[in-house]
Formats: C-alpha cells, structure tokens, sequence
C-alpha cells in the first residue's frame, strides 16, 4: 500500500486528486469504476464483478464507508473522490468539451436527459446509446454497442447505468475494442445529480460523506436496503 494507490482485495484504489484522474484517464484510457460499498462488500460472492474491478485501470474512493473504514482500521489518509466530484471536474474541462464523447443510458427518457444536458454544457461531439438490460453475463459481449463504438470513434465513453454491471460492460468494452486508448467511466448516476433526476448534493455535503444521507431522505425505501448492505464491507476490516 502506498500513498497513491492503495490496494484492496487486489482492486487499486487510486487516492488522487480530481484532476489527476482525469489526466490520468485521458492521457492513458482504459476503463475507471467507482464502487459502493453496498456492492464492495459482494465481491466475495461474485467473482464476474470482482474481476471487473480488479482488472481496472483506476478505482477511485467513491464511498464514504469505505474511506472512513480505511482510515480507522488500515490508518491511511484518505482523498475522498466521488463520482459527483468526479463528474464535476469532467463537466467544466474545456479540453474534454472537444473530445468525442459516448453516453450509455439505461432508458430512452435518461438518454434524452443526459444528452440534452451534454449539449447545453457545450459538449460538441456526443452520440447516446441506450443499453439492453444485461440481466446475463453474455449479453455484456454488446455487439451493437461494439458497432456504434467502431463507427463514432469515440475519445470517452461515459456508462451511465446501474453499479455491478456497468463494470462488467466496461471490461468487456475494453477487451474488444482495438483502440485501448479510449477512456472509460464507470460512473452510474453520477450526471443525474447535475441534471437534476436524482437528489441534489453539493461539494459540501460530499466532502463530509452525507450524499447517501440526501439520497436517503429523498427515497428512503430505495435506499435503505444499500445503507443496511454498506454495513457489511465491515467484514473485511475484522
């Protein structure tokens, strides 16, 4: 473990700054994840989503439980960084406004949304595809997807669906494509907190770890079974 990454179950969690990451991924592509501890605490159990992890290029420390764990039991010093945060920095880098940028949504109406919203932040090159739902470890193998990748020739692709399957889709996406120097963000629901679907959080209540605390008040049925499964990472820790 060093100051810089810090390996966990063989995952390198990368304990840099916004911008670093950023360069990082730009420069270098591969793919980037950000795991909840609501599914950190599953890699046990799931070795496709563990694989995912692990072969990626940076994971960076989006859960708030999981640094806090780290720094109380393994004494390291943490730089939190969330997808949101993460997302923010993405959204006023003027060099990345002129990159070729791929979305995948979940859904035809979080498709529009999200591209509207590229377009109004002045993006000048986007193209949405909406995902199938991947409910089979096969259907990550997207040819269509695969299709749309080698005719837009994207610079960034930016997943935005659900967690434990976006990894496993960016993994695949970076097995098959040739060029490994696209940049692939595993960064789910990360633009619905700027587009205004999901709760809104600020710099402030995701530097004191509360964004699951906004979420929380928001929809408390949908979220209280992933406050209850964070609880569990613990399990790693004694």
């Amino acid at each position: 473990m060093s100051n810089n990454i810090i390996s966990f179950k063989d995952i390198k969690f990368y304990n840099l700054s916004p911008k670093k990451i950023l360069d990082k991924m730009t420069d270098e592509g591969g793919y980037l994840v950000a795991p909840a501890a609501s599914s950190l605490q599953k890699i046990d159990n799931n070795r496709h989503y563990h694989a995912a992890l692990k072969d990626s290029t940076v994971a960076i420390l989006d859960s708030g439980f999981f640094c806090i764990l780290l720094r109380i039991f393994n004494k390291v010093k943490i730089k939190k960084l969330s997808g949101f945060l993460l997302m923010k920095n993405f959204l006023s880098r003027t060099s990345i406004k002129k990159k070729r940028i791929l979305l995948v949504n979940p859904n035809a109406n979080d498709s529009k949304i999200n591209y509207r919203f590229f377009k109004k932040k002045k993006f000048l090159n986007i193209y949405s595809y909406i995902a199938p739902q991947y409910n089979a470890p096969h259907l990550f193998n997207d040819h269509k997807l695969f299709k749309v990748i080698k005719n837009f020739k994207p610079d960034i692709i930016l997943i935005n669906i659900g967690g434990e399957k976006q990894e496993l889709l960016a993994r695949c996406i970076h097995k098959n494509i040739q060029n490994k120097k696209i940049s692939i963000f595993c960064l789910g629901a990360a633009i619905s907190f700027f587009t205004g679907a999901q709760a809104k959080v600020t710099v402030l209540t995701d530097k004191f770890y509360l964004g699951w605390l906004v979420r929380w008040i928001r929809e408390p049925y949908k979220y209280w079974p992933r406050v209850f499964n964070s609880l569990k990472l613990m399990k790693f820790f004694f």
